[in-house]
């Protein structure tokens, strides 16, 4: 006899959506004993970190009324992934952005605000792939991200990425909260997120980070 977990499409996505936010997890306290123990090299630990927790924040910003606590999700799976949960949850940075941003503060451009700008892209696309169009879940990322964005000191007032977004965050902000944005504009959104995501990490090197 087949069981089937789910009733319907909904609840389908629901199961999909918690064996996806498990996985990140499982993954992040893998990647964090990985770190700890030198297997794997610090700017292979950062990528990888800062796209765990781009892709946490999305979900878990998804699932907030289903999950509210994401420490009692961990208990209730009886998941044991302490170091995961104070990454993602605690801290919500790498340990190595934590590492630098602790030795060099007052650099200019601090490590903790690119790690932020990239966070903020990651969530910001992945959110689009998510179907998340209104306007009232799509401006406060765009403006979260433009904030981040104007951090950064070698950063250009005509930069790619500062231009599009405040293109689009004038467009959203004549729409009502309700609205939501149509196929069309939304691949034309995340086109431009990538596009001006691929501009700031050229101008990383150029920035001596």
């Amino acid at each position: 006899m087949e069981v089937k977990l789910w009733n319907d499409k909904r609840e389908r996505e629901m199961y999909e959506n918690f064996a996806e936010l498990y996985a990140i997890i499982k993954a992040t306290e893998k990647l964090e004993k990985a770190y700890i123990r030198d297997i794997i090299s610090s700017s292979d630990y950062e990528i990888e970190c800062q796209k765990l927790i781009a892709h946490f924040k999305t979900l878990a910003s998804s699932l907030k009324d289903i999950i509210p606590s994401i420490e009692r999700f961990a208990d209730t799976y009886k998941m044991d992934c302490p170091a995961a949960i104070n990454r993602l949850v605690t801290s919500g940075v790498p340990a190595t952005v934590e590492h630098r941003a602790a030795a060099a503060a007052s650099a200019t451009t601090s490590a903790a605000a690119v790690a932020e700008c990239t966070q903020n892209f990651i969530t910001a696309m992945d959110s689009l792939k998510l179907n998340m169009f209104a306007v009232d879940q799509v401006h406060p990322l765009l403006s979260d991200l433009s904030t981040s964005l104007n951090k950064l000191g070698f950063l250009p007032p005509d930069f790619l990425g500062k231009v599009k977004l405040k293109e689009w965050i004038a467009r959203l902000s004549k729409m009502g909260a309700a609205d939501e944005l149509t196929d069309q504009q939304a691949r034309q959104l995340h086109f431009d997120l990538e596009s001006s995501y691929n501009s700031f990490m050229a101008a990383l090197p150029n920035a001596g980070t």
